[in-house]
């Protein structure tokens, strides 16, 4: 039997992956996170918060590992940001030592509340800017 987080988990997904990233991905504002597919081998976009800060992206991720763009990172941690409308290329890094909740008070506030309500497995990212 599935526990609330797995149901939450699933929830959640299949409403981003349906709903909430076709939406957001096509906003010129939007921040963009582009991995390769793990298996496909294919661009992956992902729709992300986070903050720039000096030549690093600071984001937190939802659902840690479980996350199929934390999943293609930890294949291949080459990636690119869109970041106010510019591709930036870099690498990330993820951070299990950092803490995910005091990184969230320092990201920008609306995200960093969807993130705390709907996640389950909070992770801090790293992206090193070339």
């Amino acid at each position: 039997m599935a526990n609330r987080r797995d149901i939450q988990h699933a929830v959640v997904t299949e409403f981003q992956r349906r709903v909430g990233n076709p939406i957001l991905g096509r906003l010129p504002i939007q921040t963009l996170l582009e991995t390769t597919g793990r298996v496909s081998g294919q661009p992956r976009i992902t729709p992300i918060g986070g903050r720039r800060t000096g030549n690093s992206f600071w984001l937190v991720s939802e659902f840690g590992t479980r996350s199929q763009y934390v999943r293609n990172i930890e294949a291949d941690n080459r990636v690119r940001l869109r970041l106010r409308g510019r591709w930036l290329t870099g690498t990330a890094h993820l951070m299990p030592d950092d803490d995910p909740i005091a990184r969230l008070r320092s990201l920008p506030r609306a995200n960093s509340t969807a993130v705390r309500i709907v996640g389950t497995d909070l992770l801090s990212i790293r992206i090193d800017l070339d």
